[in-house]
């Protein structure tokens, strides 16, 4: 009969989980979130600068007095706060308590979209047999990048990718790298006097605002400008209502998918657009930053993904607009 292994130390256990204090800490915060109406109204004001009570009870469809109760819930675990205007009073996310907010929504996104399922990880050898041919190729074009920059450029893509992604074959994500590798290089020798304006859309994941924001603008500039995205931390997929949407532009899969935040896409933006993450995405003297307060379509009714679909369009008309010294006119057909 098999023995029952030993317990493990204590202090072995005690290094691998977090205090007992910030246990009690972080489920009196979870304890808040834990309603769907909360969580409705967070991601509100994790977008808008402020709104009232009265904002709030049209988007839930709630009396004033039960939306005053949810909004004391989420003030009281630190999430929210509140400043009296005359008559009036006006909520907020607590400062410092923006890119929690945003985090929190983009990392749980997939858990809330998909139903949970066992992930089926690429195998790092089945793709690092095919990347020898590929950084040939590369080096071919991009002759100003030495062998050795190519290469590891490709293995880093590769490398990002298999973290992110799951598949149960190489043939997509080695096309996926190429083309990963292929905006890192151009990138890297971009030559500001000849080429086209470039921008770079960086949300905290790369897979709903950000890409949104570009199919938008890369459509709206008839490709004149060059569009780039990026996370600081990307996610493993791009939701299923952008991803329709990006159907309906007919943006192939292979040109939309998640992407680390690299140096040389900084460097070689003209305009950084941050979406959700201002707080911390690198900032570079010579790149103009704008940030585009709009909401995460992940999670978004029709109505409401169509109102941000709409808002994302003018800021992208008004962007494209500048970049190429011209009126904004209404989007191609």
């Amino acid at each position: 009969m098999p023995q029952e292994p030993p317990v493990t130390s204590r202090r072995v256990l005690e290094a691998g989980a977090i205090s007992s204090q910030s246990a009690r800490n972080l489920a009196t915060i979870f304890g808040g979130l834990a309603d769907p109406v909360r969580l409705r109204m967070l991601s509100l004001l994790g977008t808008v600068d402020e709104a009232s009570v009265r904002d709030l009870a049209a988007l839930s469809n709630l009396s004033q007095p039960t939306v005053s109760h949810h909004l004391r819930v989420l003030r009281d675990v630190g999430l929210v706060t509140s400043e009296r205007h005359g008559n009036w009073v006006r909520y907020r996310i607590a400062r410092g308590r923006g890119p929690t907010v945003g985090t929190l929504f983009d990392v749980f996104a997939p858990v809330a979209l998909d139903p949970p399922r066992t992930p089926r990880p690429m195998r790092p050898e089945v793709v690092e047999d095919s990347l020898d041919p590929l950084v040939g190729r590369l080096a071919a074009v991009y002759p100003e990048a030495s062998f050795d920059v190519v290469g590891r450029i490709v293995r880093e893509c590769a490398t990002t990718l298999l973290r992110t992604r799951t598949t149960a074959g190489s043939a997509p994500l080695l096309a996926l790298v190429e083309r990963y590798a292929r905006q890192r290089l151009s990138d890297a020798s971009r030559d500001r006097t000849r080429s086209a304006p470039h921008v770079l859309f960086v949300s905290q994941t790369d897979t709903a605002r950000s890409q949104l924001a570009a199919a938008l603008t890369r459509r709206l500039s008839q490709h004149r400008v060059v569009v780039r995205t990026a996370g600081l931390t990307p996610g493993a997929q791009i939701p299923r209502n952008v991803r329709a949407f990006l159907t309906e532009l007919e943006v192939p899969e292979a040109a939309a998918f998640p992407k680390a935040l690299t140096d040389d896409a900084l460097r070689a933006a003209d305009v950084v657009v941050t979406l959700g993450c201002s707080d911390a995405c690198p900032v570079l003297p010579h790149v103009r930053y704008e940030d585009w307060p709009v909401g995460d379509p992940t999670f978004s009714s029709p109505v409401g993904f169509a109102a941000l679909r709409d808002e994302f369009q003018h800021r992208a008309a008004q962007l494209v607009a500048e970049l190429l010294d011209e009126q904004p006119g209404p989007p191609p057909e």
